[in-house]
């Protein structure tokens, strides 16, 4: 449930802390003091798109936060695990949401920064709001397979999914089908472009790597001559000349005159040894590098030529080898998938025959739950309309389905629901025909069939709270009455809020709020306060009166509400 809301420069709200608790709430006051920017708060707290035009005029940002009170076994923690939210099931679920007056907005959940998706994903979870336009949904008959569906239960969506996924297996085989029969032509043409290159590539016979190690050899092979003249010189300074004997002159000077001097002239006398071993080590490994370079000029002619024919070939099919070789693979696959059309085409066509009858049984078993659904849904909201003043209405849900012998007309329908067609009928005089929503239902039927479905799905999607903003738009007398018990026997599953004019509703509330907006200084504000007791009457009063408040329509209010007192203790 929706414990708390806090709402600051929102709109003509400055500043706005409200507690709710269980049951049923109502939000009243004089049209225009700014009901709708509760529920627009409400609703921007769970993903709805917002504006820099909501904040409130010389303010920075907007600031809305809701603390939520769930239990452990609610979906909306499942659900921020899989988006990697920190929470725990032993503490309030924390919402907040700011809007700069520069159009920027930021979300975070329990102090983390989620996305708006990510907000909306969560929101779904947690409050459901009925627009007095929402009713329009209605009469789009493809939300009534998916409401039948809900209904349907654990099984039915079950068997859904199963027959999507094998459903997007058939469009994949059908895919890959008519990819291969309208690729004909251009195929044929071409197929020789794909031989050329296939046999450009392999005879060029590339590995791996290779033109690293041929533009290595061909450095080495191109300063051949170079590293022989400077290798021979360094050679000669060191076998003749001065070269190593300077170093065997040093020692044996030493050598005469250590012993006069050992401790000095005895580890200069090592050093000079040491060096001079190392470099006539290094005068050997010269002479056997000057003798092992190559001067071979075809071989670098060969070097030229073949980096000049990978390079040619990078040009056309990629820019690495690895890319050269992968692009092989993929036209000789191509290739390979035209020289052997036609065995491909039949091998298509009867994979996406199998898939086809694989799927339509599918179909066949997810429309006969269907079909036992709708008759259990047809006879719940029948009740329901009974309990909201409509007894004698007659509710169907219409399956429109091909015969499930008749494979050339599910094939034309099948899509990815299945073959069905949901259509919501409603008949609401005795002696009248069943006919679509749209056809025969006036605003005020409209808005009970909502409150009819909400009611029977309050406990299939486990939504905490449900927001009904003017619900009872366009009825009074015994069924407004009547929407006031539903949304009070409602309460009893979930948290309900209903913003309402009417006084039947109202009063049927166990929690009584009035919005009022006021001028303080220069400014417009709106303030939320909880009526009890008098203040709660008043308000009642003026609901039945109008501006002037009288002992008639106190004495009436106070009456309204020991009925409602009473309907609801019964």
């Amino acid at each position: 449930m929706l414990r708390e809301l806090s709402i600051r420069n929102l709109a003509v709200v400055e500043e706005v802390n409200v507690t709710f608790h269980h049951g049923f709430h109502v939000l009243t006051g004089e049209t225009g003091a700014g009901k709708s920017i509760i529920i627009d708060a409400l609703s921007l707290v769970v993903g709805g798109r917002g504006s820099a035009d909501m904040v409130r005029y010389g303010c920075e940002r907007a600031e809305m936060e809701a603390m939520f009170d769930l239990p452990a076994t609610h979906p909306v923690w499942k659900q921020l695990d899989r988006l990697g939210v920190q929470y725990s099931t032993e503490e309030m679920l924390v919402i907040k949401r700011e809007l700069s007056s520069h159009g920027k907005s930021s979300s975070r959940v329990n102090g983390q920064l989620v996305t708006i998706s990510m907000l909306k994903e969560i929101g779904e979870c947690l409050v459901n709001i009925h627009g007095q336009h929402e009713h329009q949904s209605l009469l789009r008959t493809e939300q009534h397979l998916e409401w039948l569906d809900m209904f349907g239960g654990d099984l039915l969506l079950e068997r859904k999914q199963q027959y999507k996924n094998a459903y997007d297996q058939l469009q994949q085989a059908r895919s890959s089908l008519r990819e291969l029969e309208d690729s004909t032509r251009h195929n044929v043409q071409m197929l020789d472009l794909y031989r050329f290159q296939i046999e450009e590539i392999s005879n060029a016979a590339l590995k791996p790597l290779e033109d690293e190690q041929l533009m290595e050899q061909r450095r080495l092979l191109t300063y051949a001559e170079k590293r022989i003249d400077a290798v021979s010189e360094a050679y000669t300074l060191m076998s003749g000349g001065k070269g190593l004997d300077v170093f065997s002159k040093a020692i044996s000077k030493l050598n005469d005159i250590q012993n006069y001097d050992p401790e000095v002239l005895g580890p200069l006398l090592e050093q000079l040894q040491s060096a001079f071993y190392q470099a006539e080590d290094a005068v050997f490994q010269l002479r056997d590098y000057r003798d092992g370079i190559e001067t071979n000029p075809e071989e670098l002619s060969y070097v030229e030529d073949r980096l000049d024919l990978i390079n040619g070939l990078k040009r056309k099919y990629g820019e690495t080898i690895p890319d050269i070789l992968a692009y092989l693979e993929k036209t000789t696959s191509e290739r390979d998938k035209i020289e052997n059309r036609d065995e491909l085409l039949e091998g298509l066509r009867k994979l996406e025959e199998e898939r086809f009858m694989y799927v339509a049984e599918l179909a066949k078993e997810l429309s006969q739950l269907r079909l036992h659904a709708s008759t259990r849904l047809s006879q719940s909201i029948e009740q329901e309309l009974k309990q909201l003043q409509m007894p004698a209405a007659r509710f169907q849900v219409q399956l429109d389905r091909p015969l499930e012998d008749d494979l050339a007309s599910i094939r034309k329908v099948l899509n990815a629901n299945g073959f069905d067609a949901a259509t919501f009928m409603l008949s609401t005089n005795p002696g009248e025909p069943l006919k679509p929503l749209n056809k025969i239902a006036s605003g005020g039927e409209m808005s009970r069939i909502m409150l009819a479905l909400k009611s029977i799905f309050a406990e299939i999607d486990q939504i905490p709270v449900l927001i009904f903003d003017e619900v009872d738009t366009g009825v009074s007398g015994r069924a407004a009455q009547a929407i006031a018990e539903k949304l009070s026997r409602l309460a009893a599953k979930c948290q309900v809020f209903s913003i309402t004019h009417l006084p039947q509703v109202a009063c049927m509330s166990d929690h009584h709020y009035e919005i009022r907006k006021q001028v303080i200084g220069e400014r417009t504000s709106t303030s939320v306060n909880q009526l009890i007791n008098e203040a709660r009457i008043d308000e009642l009063a003026r609901m039945l009166g109008g501006v002037e408040i009288t002992e008639k329509t106190r004495h009436h209010a106070q009456e309204m509400l020991d009925l409602a007192h009473g309907l609801k203790g019964a």
